[in-house]
């Protein structure tokens, strides 16, 4: 048993000394360590770490719930955790919505975890190395990803982060597992342009500085002297940073089960929503041999697993927590968090399906254009090549209409070439009707694993090909 599995089981023992076996708990016990190395004007400015143990109970008494947490995991914190958890169930209105505990269920488990329902007791793909990564380990990328940028002022960060957790409830359901993740995120700067580039792993030893660097400084470089193009319906193809932001929202306001059962989604069961071309899997366990990026088990000790969202176009699923899902009428998919019973379920391990083969059509030149999306580029007559979104904002979650701007390279692609880079542009654009049936006209045969700026999701995008994308205007208005 690990150390946050006896805490879990400890909690779970004192709501039933204080408040008797009626009451309904679930405890989630989660160590985070992560370590941040940050640098900016070409020169490291930060090396940091932070490692917590948190507690978060939930409790169904009498009819209401409350939720508590802490970080103090001794006797005396654990007591009194409980107790206030307990007084402000007291004074807590009635919860007709609540949907009862997970019942005890085995894991479905893949390289990197362990718990109930375990066969083997073998982890095969945790990396050990990159949980026990030092600062060294971490500037080493950073001096390779600046010398690679030949001069160019550089900034940027590489950070591993490793999660151990444990869940267990009154219903008999526990279970225990943990991850980690290592990803590099920077940009190089040339003449005001700036050059992007990222990557997510289950290793620090799949981070390569020297190669995101030459990326990234490539980009900038090709980004400088940009002109000007008129608004209007522009041919794109999208890179995979540019598609991770389609992703997210999808994750967020579409596939959102809360969103879905309150009809605030665009999402239609079984309805042909998007170019057959497309489909799109939340993959908490990895696959195809891949490290598993996430735990696997959510916030209510549900099992995580492989989830078709969409395939070959149709909608085939939302994600749900238990409250989701009771709405729905259905079962929960795993998607618990915190937040997920206020703001709704959301995946967080999309991967939008490569393409089998390279679609046919001219090899565009390398220049700045990443790997996946150069056969894309090779095809377009008249359109444009995007890096990048930042500051999207939905302006409406049904049809999930967004507005935002490009960043870190635009160009203007004429005759299957690019020609000429492109100063940053406005648009706004419903996500779906972008992949509509007949909108996408080729995927690119990667997904690269991308990490989420301000949290623990992970996206797996390959380049898009899409026939239009509405450009509002320039980024100054």
């Amino acid at each position: 048993m690990s150390a946050e599995s006896h805490v879990a089981a400890q909690v779970v023992d004192l709501v039933r000394e204080l408040a008797g076996r009626s009451a309904e708990v679930e405890v989630l016990v989660r160590h985070d360590a992560e370590a941040l190395t940050r640098f900016a004007n070409s020169a490291i400015h930060q090396n940091v770490a932070d490692a917590t143990t948190g507690v978060r109970l939930r409790l169904h008494v009498d009819g209401r719930t409350t939720g508590g947490s802490t970080t103090v995991t001794g006797p005396d914190g654990l007591r009194a955790l409980v107790e206030r958890t307990l007084a402000a169930a007291r004074v807590s209105p009635a919860d007709p919505a609540w949907p009862g505990l997970t019942p005890p269920a085995a894991l479905h488990l893949s390289a990197g975890h362990h718990g109930s329902g375990e066969t083997s007791g073998l982890e095969f793909g945790f990396d050990e190395a990159t949980a026990r990564a030092d600062p060294a380990e971490r500037a080493a990328r950073v001096r390779d990803f600046v010398d690679a940028a030949g001069g160019l002022e550089t900034a940027g960060y590489c950070r591993t982060v490793y999660t151990s957790a444990a869940f267990a409830n009154s219903a008999g359901q526990s279970a225990e597992g943990r991850t980690v993740e290592a990803a590099m995120d920077g940009i190089a700067r040339s003449g005001g342009a700036d050059g992007v580039a990222r990557l997510a792993s289950s290793r620090l030893s799949g981070i390569d500085g020297a190669v995101l660097g030459a990326r990234a400084a490539a980009k900038a470089r090709a980004a400088r002297a940009p002109v000007e193009l008129p608004a209007g319906h522009y041919e794109v193809v999208l890179e995979p940073d540019a598609v991770k932001d389609l992703l997210e929202n999808l994750a967020t306001f579409g596939f959102n089960g809360k969103a879905f059962a309150q009809r605030q989604s665009f999402a239609e069961l079984g309805r042909q929503q998007f170019d057959p071309s497309v489909t799109i899997v939340d993959e908490p366990l990895g696959s195809r041999g891949e490290p598993a990026p996430g735990l696997p088990f959510d916030d209510e000790g549900t099992p995580c697993r492989s989830l078709v969202l969409v395939r070959d176009g149709v909608t085939t699923a939302v994600t749900h927590d238990r409250t989701s899902a009771a709405q729905a009428g259905t079962g929960s998919t795993g998607h618990a968090s915190p937040a997920s019973r206020s703001w709704g379920p959301t995946a967080g391990h999309l991967r939008l399906e490569a393409a089998d083969a390279t679609p046919a059509g001219g090899a565009a030149p390398a220049g700045p254009i990443a790997e996946s999306a150069r056969p894309l580029v090779g095809r377009v007559t008249r359109g444009l090549l995007i890096t990048d979104f930042w500051y999207t904002r939905v302006l409406d979650a049904k049809s999930l209409v967004v507005t935002g701007l490009t960043r870190n390279g635009v160009w203007l692609i004429e005759g299957g070439e690019i020609v000429a880079a492109v100063g940053n542009l406005r648009f706004t654009q419903s996500y779906p009707q972008a992949l509509g049936p007949g909108r996408v006209l080729g995927i690119g045969r990667e997904s690269v694993l991308l990490p989420e700026s301000w949290g623990r999701a992970r996206y797996a995008a390959p380049a898009l090909h899409l026939a239009g994308w509405h450009v509002t205007g320039n980024a100054s208005g």
